[in-house]
């Protein structure tokens, strides 16, 4: 019985890795759930043009704008579990938009991930005019005068709605939401005085802090981003429960066999290794990951938790 058992692993063993050595043999589809020059579709194409160089096969950029991006990841969850269909995508659709919509795909089923390719803090940033330079004055304001200051953000869901309303939920204040539809709108409606506060993306702002119209206050990184090196985190402010990383992820389809995810993550995390790409996602404010696919499904498990307090607290839970 041992001796079969022994044979029957090593069979399995080396038919997993055959299929590693054969993956990719024929062109490979990375769907994307955001325009052509949005920063998920730069990066999915920053990761096929690796990819394609390493493994010799055409890798394509697929862009499915729409629903926040579900529907690129929808097409993920409905194809072929064999590795030749991809996504890059956002928390949105693996953990937030699950809480707040009904969807064609299950998370936790039809998708398998595979790796975070890089984060992004948003910065807390407000108007000069409010007479405050930390964090702690904010609060300090806030709760002096509440639901009498509004915050911009790029619609309703949103990484930037979300770290808003997990700043309010920490710090018992009470802010009004104002959407927007992009992030430029977002922060010339603080620097207008339209409203008052933002968290958003560091390069979305600091051209306007270095004209003196915003001032950062805070970063929702664990640690400090080295783009926003003298910004303090929440944590250090006295707020630890605050920290809203935005990343972009790699998934594949559910039922992709463990092979080919392991080929698939050791290429990417070659990748993101390269000086050259880290000094590209840099240049987008971001920082390399490239953690393993069980440390990822951890950090879905624990952002599905955090985030699900946040999203019950906006009431935009479904």
């Amino acid at each position: 019985m041992k001796r079969l058992i022994a044979l029957t692993l090593a069979a399995t063993l080396g038919t997993g890795a055959a299929l590693a050595d054969e993956w990719p043999s024929r062109t490979v589809t990375i769907t994307v759930g955001f325009g052509p020059g949005s920063t998920p579709d730069l990066m999915a194409r920053l990761i096929a043009e690796n990819l394609q160089e390493r493994l010799g096969q055409p890798f394509v950029v697929d862009n499915r704008p729409g629903a926040g991006g579900n529907i690129a990841l929808d097409g993920v969850a409905q194809a072929e579990p064999d590795g030749y269909t991809l996504g890059v995508t956002i928390p949105g659709p693996l953990i937030v938009n699950p809480m707040r919509m009904d969807l064609m795909y299950d998370p936790a089923t039809d998708i398998r991930p595979v790796t975070i390719l890089g984060t992004q803090p948003s910065v807390l940033a407000v108007s000069p005019e409010l007479g405050v330079s930390t964090l702690e004055d904010l609060v300090a304001l806030l709760a002096e005068n509440p639901g009498e200051f509004n915050y911009s953000s790029i619609g309703v869901g949103s990484i930037s709605h979300l770290a808003m309303e997990m700043i309010a939920l920490e710090s018992d204040s009470d802010i009004v939401h104002i959407p927007f539809t992009s992030s430029p709108e977002a922060v010339l409606a603080v620097v207008n005085g339209e409203v008052q506060m933002a968290a958003m993306p560091p390069l979305a702002v600091l051209p306007q802090v270095a004209e003196g119209n915003l001032i950062m206050l805070g970063q929702t990184a664990a640690e400090r981003m080295p783009v926003v090196a003298d910004v303090p985190t929440f944590a250090e402010s006295g707020l630890p429960g605050v920290q809203a990383e935005a990343w972009m992820a790699l998934a594949a389809t559910g039922g992709t066999p463990d092979a080919v995810i392991e080929r698939l993550y050791a290429e990417v995390a070659a990748i993101l290794a390269l000086p050259e790409v880290q000094e590209r996602l840099a240049g987008w404010g971001m920082a390399p990951v490239g953690m393993p696919p069980a440390e990822f499904e951890a950090r879905i498990a624990e952002e599905t938790g955090r985030w699900r307090a946040v999203v019950e607290a906006a009431g935009l839970a479904r």
